[in-house]
């Protein structure tokens, strides 16, 4: 990737950037920040939660045996996590890359 400054195009520096993997909502286009906003977007398609280990955030569906296992922090919210997620849920969310 480059960066225009100052009239003069560069190579941008790599360790200035870093591309990490996010999670995209399909039908709002909307990046999920925080687990209000995908527990919201979860539960809209069925998902519901499941207080069972305190330890994680889990979310299941009443008519399947799957279930999302997350981590209590948002921000140890990882790729693992988000191909979970997307896996589970094709029609409504996919990866994406955005860099930070």
């Amino acid at each position: 990737m480059s960066v225009f400054k100052n009239g003069v195009l560069r190579p941008e520096n790599p360790a200035s950037s870093k591309i990490q993997k996010a999670l995209l909502y399909i039908p709002s286009n909307e990046v999920i920040t925080s687990y209000d906003l995908l527990e919201t977007k979860l539960g809209n398609l069925g998902w519901e939660r499941y207080y069972e280990d305190p330890a994680f955030l889990q979310f299941h569906r009443r008519d399947s045996l799957n279930l999302i296992s997350l981590p209590k922090d948002f921000s140890s919210f990882k790729s693992v996590h988000i191909l979970d997620v997307v896996n589970k849920n094709r029609e409504a969310f996919k990866i994406i890359d955005v860099i930070n």
